[in-house]
């Protein structure tokens, strides 16, 4: 097996089982971060409901994280789940999850 498609398994089965266990409710959403080769992609995500409430993607990991965390203080919304999704917590994915405890999110 091709090792790019070995990584893209490992990330899907994380993904699933991450998924099993956690979910956003109107009360806390979930933050989900979603990173492809160039850009870096995050929503604020009410499960209950299966609406997206806010989103944002930039190229720059700490922009994405400041500036979701601005959009959900607009939508007063100050308590979060944090999904990785799939993801390790290294790189850009921390860097979104500490610029958006930076900009005021708690998770």
């Amino acid at each position: 097996m091709n090792t790019s498609k070995q990584k893209q398994l490992k990330i899907t089965r994380r993904h699933k089982k991450i998924r099993s266990t956690l979910s956003g409710t109107s009360d806390r959403p979930r933050l989900s971060v979603y990173r492809s080769n160039k850009f870096i992609y995050a929503q604020i995500i009410d499960d209950v409901k299966g609406h997206t409430l806010t989103q944002a993607s930039s190229d720059d990991a700490k922009k994405v994280g400041i500036e979701i965390a601005k959009k959900a203080k607009a939508l007063k919304i100050d308590k979060v789940v944090f999904d990785r999704g799939g993801y390790l917590y290294t790189g850009k994915i921390k860097s979104v999850a500490d610029s958006a405890r930076e900009g005021g999110l708690q998770f």
